[in-house]
C-alpha cells in the first residue's frame, strides 16, 4: 500500500532484511532525505563517507550499495529511473533557514522533521548523519563549486532500494525552496515484502 507524506513533514519506520523501499515523486520536482539505522544497533547509521569510498563514486544509482558507519552495507539501489541524487549535504535545518532564507519564515526542514520522527526509535538529533538525498539535482563544476538546482524528475518517478538488514529508515518531504524548485509537494512511499506483496509499516 502506498503511504503519503505530507509537504514538508516526514516520517520513520522499521524496513525488514530482504524488502524493497519504494520511493516515489507524484507530482515531479520533489526531494525526498532518507536516512537509515541498523535496527540491531542504532549508533551504526548511514555514512556518506564509506559509501563514496567503498563505491568509488558520488554519483550513486542502480547496482550501487550505501554503506553504514562501521562499513556494513545497508541499502542497495535495484532501481532507479531518475539517476539524479544527492549525498553531499546535510537535511536543511532552522540554521539552513536563516543562512540563505533570511526574507522568508523559518522552517524547522528535513532535520526537524527527521528529529521527531525518529525520537520514538530512540534516535536523537546529534545521530542524525547526512542523507541521501533522493532526487535532489546538485552539479559541481570544474573547480567543485556546487549549486542546487530543482530536480529532474517527472509525475511518477521511482527509485528502488533493498534492505541488506533490518533498518531504521528516516523519510522525508523536503521543505527546502532550492532543493524543491521553489515549491512543496508531497512524497510517496511503498514497502515491497519478500514475498512480493506491499506491506507499510509504522507511518508517524
Amino acid at each position: 500500500m502506498i503511504q503519503h507524506i505530507a509537504p514538508r513533514s516526514g516520517t520513520a519506520f522499521s524496513l525488514r532484511e530482504g524488502d524493497i523501499l519504494r520511493v516515489i515523486d507524484p507530482e515531479g520536482g520533489q526531494v525526498s532525505d532518507l536516512l537509515a539505522f541498523m535496527q540491531g544497533d542504532i549508533r551504526e547509521a548511514l555514512s556518506n563517507g564509506r559509501t563514496f569510498d567503498y563505491e568509488e563514486t558520488i554519483r550513486l544509482t542502480t547496482g550501487n550499495w550505501l554503506w553504514s558507519n562501521r562499513s556494513n552495507p545497508m541499502l542497495e539501489i535495484v532501481e532507479d529511473g531518475v539517476g539524479t541524487h544527492d549525498f553531499l549535504l546535510t537535511p536543511c535545518s532552522e540554521a539552513t533557514f536563516r543562512h540563505f532564507y533570511a526574507d522568508k519564515p523559518v522552517h524547522r526542514g528535513c532535520f526537524g522533521n527527521l528529529a521527531a520522527a525518529l525520537a520514538p526509535f530512540g534516535i536523537g538529533e546529534d545521530a542524525i548523519p547526512v542523507a541521501f538525498n533522493i532526487f535532489m539535482n546538485v552539479p559541481l563544476d570544474g573547480k567543485g563549486t556546487l549549486k542546487v538546482l530543482p530536480p529532474p524528475t517527472a509525475p511518477g518517478d521511482y527509485i528502488r532500494l533493498r534492505a541488506l538488514s533490518d533498518l531504521v529508515i528516516g523519510l522525508t518531504a523536503c521543505s527546502a525552496y532550492d532543493s524543491c524548485g521553489g515549491s512543496f509537494k508531497p512524497i510517496h512511499y511503498e514497502i515491497e515484502s519478500q514475498a512480493g506483496t506491499a506491506a507499510a509499516t509504522g507511518d508517524l
